[in-house]
């Protein structure tokens, strides 16, 4: 049996007479790098938990700085926005104003047109009825038919530049309604129809410069925006050249009138 009193030689015994202290060399060449290891992972420890600190600081920072940025950048974009909605409230406000000052410049325009209308039929019917007292004489018969024959000549050749212009005109309101078009051409074409209003007799006659630039100014009215039809665009055009229309039959019997009264004062 193994006895507990009598161990077996082990590195780590005291001197022995005859070994020359050869035990307690092995014992420390074991201990020092044992000590150098345990220093060194306790100094590595050591600085590992300061990087750990620093990075975990300075993360900290940096979110909070980024928070602090975010936040500005929230409040500014919020404030540009409410600032943008209130603009574009004020705009739209405008706009609604500015529609139902021309809705009622529109509304007025057309009123005074019928009344217009209706004052020219009235003269119509008035001159029609002289026309046929002036068709019971004779001689005065075969006058009214020679004026009637001319100023229907005059009356072709004037409806055929109300005609000229309704071409134009639609042309125009197409370039108003027209999201492809540029607006240099509806301006164009205004100064176009102006120059000819100023220059052509029959339309001077009929003060058709005047009237185009309350066209101009008043008739916005667009189809749907899928029509094709450019003759269903505009509103208050077709107003003015029906009132042209009368006013060149009015002034064509007016000059029928005229030039028999001035015949029967000769004849006095």
């Amino acid at each position: 049996m193994n006895n507990l009193n009598d161990p077996p030689r082990w590195n780590i015994q005291p001197d022995q007479q005859g070994d020359d202290g050869g035990g307690n060399k092995w014992n420390y060449a074991f201990l020092v790098p044992m000590l150098g290891l345990a220093a060194f992972r306790w100094i590595w420890s050591r600085e590992s938990q300061k990087e750990v600190l620093a990075a975990k600081i300075k993360y900290e920072e940096d979110a909070k700085l980024i928070k602090k940025e975010l936040e500005m950048k929230y409040l500014s974009t919020v404030t540009e926005t409410r600032r943008t909605v209130a603009h574009l409230e004020l705009e739209l406000e405008k706009e609604r104003s500015r529609v139902k000052g021309y809705r009622d410049a529109l509304v007025s325009q057309s009123r005074q047109l019928i009344e217009e209308r209706k004052r020219l039929q009235e003269d119509r019917e008035s001159i029609d009825r002289e026309k046929q007292q002036l068709l019971r004489s004779g001689a005065a018969a075969a006058l009214y038919n020679n004026l009637v024959e001319r100023e229907t000549n005059w009356q072709s050749k004037a409806m055929l530049v109300i005609k000229e212009f309704e071409k134009v005109l639609v042309e125009r309101q197409n370039a108003f309604c027209s999201f492809l078009l540029h607006r240099d051409k509806r301006y164009e074409i205004e100064k176009s129809l102006l120059v000819k209003a100023a220059t052509e007799p029959v339309a001077v006659d009929l003060n058709m410069e005047s009237d185009l630039k309350t066209i101009f100014k008043h008739d916005n009215h667009c189809a749907d925006i899928l029509n094709t039809d450019k003759r269903k665009n505009g509103r208050l055009m077709w107003l003015y050249l029906k009132y042209w229309e009368l006013q060149v039959e009015l002034q064509k019997f007016k000059k029928v009138e005229k030039s028999i009264l001035g015949t029967n004062y000769n004849a006095e």
